[in-house]
């Protein structure tokens, strides 16, 4: 069993490694920016957990973890552009 900690760390390693199309940019390039801000990843850590319960390769999950914290992000990215924010964890938000 990994930690959590230990979970999150493999999170933070697969997602500079997705290969996101090039084009359009103006599509992937602002999906990559949120990605890379950080944060808590608890939700991919979960189903990393909960992947554990039936197996002890986490690898098995580690795409849907992605899929499900990009969705994610994807809502912060929303929630910034209803809200008018100008930061996201202390960075400039997608749409400023």
């Amino acid at each position: 069993m990994h930690t959590p900690t230990a979970l999150q760390k493999i999170i933070e390693n697969a997602i500079p490694e997705i290969a996101y199309p090039a084009q359009p940019a103006n599509l992937y390039e602002p999906i990559k920016y949120i990605m890379s801000l950080g944060g808590k990843r608890i939700r991919p850590v979960m189903v990393l957990m909960a992947t554990e319960l039936f197996t002890d390769d986490v690898n098995k999950a580690l795409d849907v973890a992605l899929a499900i914290e990009t969705f994610h992000n994807f809502t912060l990215v929303h929630d910034d552009i209803m809200d008018n924010a100008p930061l996201r964890r202390g960075k400039q938000t997608v749409h400023e």
